[in-house]
């Protein structure tokens, strides 16, 4: 398996995160390599991770709560998303994997395979599956209606989207479609710190678009005082990301061959 390209952004300092809550579910960030995210989440002493790159900084900040691992979820097969799940499991065995039946193959220690359209609880919260291939051929998304969090790995970015490295735009232009078509205010947790990039390039290809260019400084803001520009929403991705406002599979193809080439 190939090593995905990834665009360099600073390092950011670690938020600060929230002591053990009680039974509302919580989701937080741990920063990892140059510029993953693994996202948490927790309800009271249990937990829950997606996309875990790498397991001890995940393991110390769980053990750091007092914290039970539970599940691990997965959007993808690539390294960067599922590289700590053996060690978690280590120190976890008990510890439900879930992720695409159909990448079985390349994720082998899945406990649960699941397809789009299931839906499963986790930690107590009902967890409903989205299939949006294009960065993958077997990429999937997790959207929990009752809290109204999204976690769509490498599909849809704050103000961009994946590379296509095994799908076509058509596949991607549908799937934003799909994670679009999700209620506003639903906070959209991505895999990566690229939303500098995405934006400088969004608003050198769009100039005359005002939303995008106060995001921009508004995340300029947000990354000069350290802080990650994780979540967003999808009424803000609707708003300024310009892969989900393509037109149609057409622009967005146009679009992401401009971004692959883009040098700001």
């Amino acid at each position: 398996m190939g090593t995905p390209h990834h665009e360099p952004q600073p390092a950011i300092q670690p938020p600060a995160l929230p002591a053990v809550a009680g039974k509302p579910l919580a989701v937080w960030l741990i920063p990892v390599l140059q510029d993953n995210y693994v996202m948490v989440l927790q309800r009271g002493r249990r937990a829950a991770v997606v996309d875990p790159a790498v397991a001890e900084p995940v393991a110390a900040a769980l053990e750091e709560r007092g914290l039970a691992l539970e599940a691990i979820l997965h959007t993808h097969h690539h390294s960067d998303h599922i590289g700590g799940t053996p060690g978690l499991l280590r120190r976890w065995p008990g510890a439900e994997v879930i992720a695409a039946a159909a990448d079985r193959e390349r994720i082998p220690l899945q406990t649960r395979g699941v397809a789009g359209g299931d839906r499963l609880q986790v930690l107590d919260e009902p967890v409903e599956v989205i299939e949006v291939p294009g960065h993958t051929r077997a990429h999937i998304a997790y959207w929990l209606p009752q809290s109204g969090h999204l976690f769509c790995g490498d599909t849809l970015f704050v103000g961009g989207c994946g590379r296509l490295f095994e799908g076509t735009p058509a596949q991607m232009h549908a799937s934003l479609q799909r994670l679009a078509a999700l209620p506003e205010s639903t906070r959209v947790w991505c895999a990566h710190e690229y939303t500098e990039a995405n934006l400088r390039w969004a608003a050198a290809t769009a100039p005359g678009d005002g939303a995008i260019a106060r995001r921009l400084q508004e995340v300029l803001a947000e990354r000069a005082a350290g802080r990650a520009s994780v979540p967003s929403s999808v009424g803000l991705e609707r708003a300024t990301n310009l892969f989900v406002r393509a037109a149609d599979a057409g622009a967005l193809g146009q679009l992401r061959r401009s971004k692959d080439h883009w040098q700001a």
